[in-house]
């Protein structure tokens, strides 16, 4: 009698890094303050206070009172409060109007409300800058500025 079936495969653990989606928030309330990493295959969200790198693979939501020091990595986010790091995020990175970031972004969509407040450098798509042509660069510069046309009296 075997144990073992070798004909049977399994999928490994950690597969892709897509969120779980329980419809579960994990939530650190106002008034808590936590000193760590944190990390969470679904969403979180921080109304307290939190000293470390988070890393979430479904959506971080900031409210208001909350308040994150160090780097910050996940799926998309709502940031409400205040964000001290580097920030990672793999979608949609969405500063509300009473947010305020201070460190560099690496997104791949980016939405700004009036009122919010931004100190940093932002990358999107996760893509690098591609410097211009030198050539163009001279033809364009090299070109007349249009010059105001008359009106006839």
């Amino acid at each position: 009698m075997a144990l073992f079936h070798p004909e049977k495969k399994t999928e490994p653990m950690n597969k892709a890094a897509e969120p779980v989606n329980t419809g579960k928030i994990n939530s650190i309330m106002e008034g808590t303050s936590i000193e760590g990493e944190i990390r969470s295959d679904s969403n979180v969200r921080i109304d307290g206070r939190v000293k470390g790198a988070i890393n979430v693979r479904g959506r971080l939501i900031v409210g208001q009172t909350g308040v994150i020091e160090g780097e910050v990595s996940c799926q998309s986010s709502d940031i409400e409060g205040t964000v001290i790091g580097k920030v990672n995020c793999q979608d949609l990175l969405s500063l509300k109007a009473t947010a305020k970031l201070q460190g560099d972004i690496n997104t791949k969509k980016l939405a700004i409300e009036p009122g919010a407040v931004f100190t940093g450098n932002c990358s999107m798509a996760g893509g690098v800058v591609k410097e211009m042509d030198p050539v163009r660069l001279r033809t364009e510069s090299a070109r007349p500025e249009a010059s105001p046309t008359q009106v006839a009296r």
